[in-house]
C-alpha cells in the first residue's frame, strides 16, 4: 500500500492540484470508464447521452462548489492537473450517487433537485415518475462494521471496512495522506480523482461506507464530499449535523466513530435518514437498507445482488458475535472467504479491491490495496503524520 501513498498540503486548489499531477493518467482513465457507465442502462435503467450527462454533472457541480466551496476548489484543482473538467471528476468520484440522480430522472432538472420528489416519493423510471427499476450494476458493494469497547479485548472501540469494486479497480486505489491549510490532517483510502472514500483525521474521527440505491436521487451532492466535509471534525455530534445538513445527490451508508468511541450508522438516502447509535452490540451494514423509512425510498437490487449482500450481513454478523477480539481478527473478518471478501466473477467481475481497519482513540489506520485475503495489511499512525 505505501507504493500507493500520495501526500498532500496546503491550500485547497494546491492539495487538489498535487493530486491530479501525480496521478494524471490514473484520473483521466477513471473519469473516462465512469462517464460512459453513467451514460449505459445496465446501471440507471435508462439509456443517456454523454451531454445529458455531463450537463446533469455540471448542474450538480454547482451545489457542491455552494455547499462545501473549499472542497469544490481542490477538485478543481484535481481537474487541471489531470487535464480534465470538474464535472467528469463529479462523475467518476461519486458514480454511485450520480447514477441514482441519473435514474431518477434528474437529467433535465437544475441546481437543488428542481423537479425532485420533496416528500421522498421520486421514482426511478421515466422522468416526472414511473416504477422504480432495479440497480443493474452492483459495484461498491463493501461490508462495515463499528465495533464497541465492550466486544475488543484492549477496550479500544474499532472500525473496519472491505471496498469491493471491479477488480481493475484495485490498480487505481491510493492513500491520500493530506495537511490542508486550517483544517485537520487526514488519511484516506480512495481511487484516483476522488477526493475520499474511507478514512481518519487527526481528531481520530473515522468515517465509512456502504453504497445503497435510492430512488430519490436528485441534483446534489455526492459522497465523497460528504465524507470529507465530515472529516472536518472532531466529534461524532459534529460530523452527524455535517451529513444531516448534506442535499445529498444519491444514497450511501455511512459510518462514523469518534475517539471517544462513540459511533452512529446512518442510512442516508436524498430524501430519508435512519440514525442508529453504537451501543453495546457491534453494527454491521451490507448494501441493502434496514430501517422502514429508507426502504421506502430504495431503488430495489437485482436478485441476485440482494441476496448477495443479505448474504454478506450474515456472514459478518455471524463472525463478530464474540468478544476480545483485537485488530488481527477484525482484519481476518475482512478476508472472510466464505462471503466477506469476494474474487470477481463473470459478468460484472466485482471484488474485494482493499480494506480498512481503524482504531480512532489511537489514531491508527490499517489498510490495504487487494484482497485482504492475499495481501497484508499495513499500519499508518495518524498522531505520527498529523505532527
Amino acid at each position: 500500500m505505501r507504493d500507493a501513498v500520495l501526500r498532500v498540503a496546503g491550500d485547497p486548489y494546491a492539495l487538489g492540484l498535487a493530486h491530479g499531477r501525480a496521478l494524471a493518467a490514473w484520473v483521466r482513465d477513471y473519469a473516462e470508464e465512469r462517464v460512459r457507465l453513467a451514460c449505459s442502462p445496465v446501471w440507471s435503467g435508462r439509456e443517456s447521452t454523454r451531454a445529458e450527462v455531463m450537463a446533469l454533472a455540471r448542474a450538480c457541480l454547482s451545489v457542491h462548489e455552494e455547499t462545501y466551496p473549499d472542497l469544490a476548489e481542490e477538485l478543481r484543482g484535481i481537474a487541471d492537473g489531470a487535464g480534465l473538467s470538474p464535472a467528469e471528476l463529479v462523475v467518476s468520484g461519486g458514480f454511485t450517487d450520480f447514477v441514482d440522480a441519473v435514474a431518477a430522472g434528474a437529467l433535465g432538472e437544475g441546481p437543488h433537485g428542481a423537479g425532485a420528489a420533496s416528500d421522498g416519493a421520486a421514482a426511478a423510471g421515466a422522468p416526472g415518475g414511473g416504477e422504480a427499476r432495479p440497480a443493474g450494476g452492483d459495484e461498491d458493494d463493501c461490508t462495515a462494521f463499528l465495533v464497541p469497547a465492550a466486544r475488543m479485548a484492549d477496550g479500544a472501540p474499532a472500525f473496519a471496512q472491505t471496498w469491493d469494486m471491479h477488480e481493475g479497480s484495485a490498480d487505481h486505489l491510493v492513500l491520500l495522506e493530506g495537511r490542508p491549510r486550517g483544517a485537520p490532517a487526514f488519511v484516506v483510502m480512495t481511487t484516483a480523482g476522488c477526493v475520499g472514500m474511507i478514512g481518519m483525521n487527526e481528531a481520530g474521527l473515522t468515517v465509512g461506507i456502504n453504497n445503497l440505491t435510492a430512488a430519490d436521487g436528485r441534483v446534489g451532492v455526492t459522497w465523497p464530499f460528504v465524507v470529507r466535509a465530515m472529516l472536518r471534525e472532531e466529534t461524532l455530534e459534529a460530523a452527524l449535523e455535517v451529513l444531516a445538513r448534506a442535499p445529498l445527490c444519491g444514497g450511501h451508508n455511512y459510518l462514523v466513530m469518534d475517539a471517544a468511541g462513540r459511533g452512529a450508522n446512518v442510512e442516508a438516502m436524498p430524501t430519508a435518514r435512519a440514525v442508529t447509535a453504537l451501543a453495546e452490540a457491534v453494527l454491521v451494514h451490507t448494501n441493502h437498507c434496514l430501517e422502514a423509512a429508507t426502504r421506502a425510498v430504495e431503488r430495489p437490487r437485482e436478485p441476485a445482488s440482494q441476496a448477495e449482500s443479505e448474504g454478506r450481513l450474515r456472514r459478518a454478523r455471524e463472525l463478530l458475535a464474540r468478544d476480545g477480539m483485537d485488530v488481527a481478527y477484525l482484519q481476518a473478518v475482512t478476508a472472510d472467504p466464505e462471503a466477506v471478501c469476494r474474487v470477481g466473477a463473470a459478468p460484472s467481475f466485482v471484488g474485494t479491491c482493499g480494506a480498512v481497519v481503524a482504531r480512532p482513540a489511537t489514531r491508527e489506520l490499517w489498510a490495504v490495496a487487494g484482497r485482504p485475503s492475499e495481501a497484508p495489511y499495513e499500519r499508518f499512525d495518524l498522531a505520527v503524520s498529523a505532527s
